[in-house]
């Protein structure tokens, strides 16, 4: 029993994990929906960013979305959170 238990929780943990999302709109929001995708990765569970996320628009109306997608959430898994990334999404 006590080991069906420690499995529903770590499935619940996983499935909760593409929960975590940031979504900013500016300006009017999309206007012509073109989507533009890159990964954000840390290092120390998120202490020290590994790069930059360069994702300029030439417009005042878009979306930004930030968020740990199930990829993500194994990458850090898999690491042991040694490594963590988040999706940034613009869609313009």
């Amino acid at each position: 029993m006590k080991k069906l238990m420690t499995l529903a929780l770590l499935i619940a943990l996983v499935l909760m994990i593409g929960c975590s999302a940031n979504v900013h709109t500016v300006g009017n929001g999309p206007q012509n929906g073109k989507v533009t995708t890159a990964r954000q990765w840390y290092l120390i569970s998120g202490l020290v960013p590994m790069n930059e996320v360069d994702m300029t628009v030439a417009t005042t109306n878009y979306e930004i979305k930030t968020e740990q997608t199930f990829v993500d959430g194994f990458i850090s898994w898999f690491t042991g959170n040694l490594i963590t990334v988040r999706t940034v999404t613009i869609t313009e």
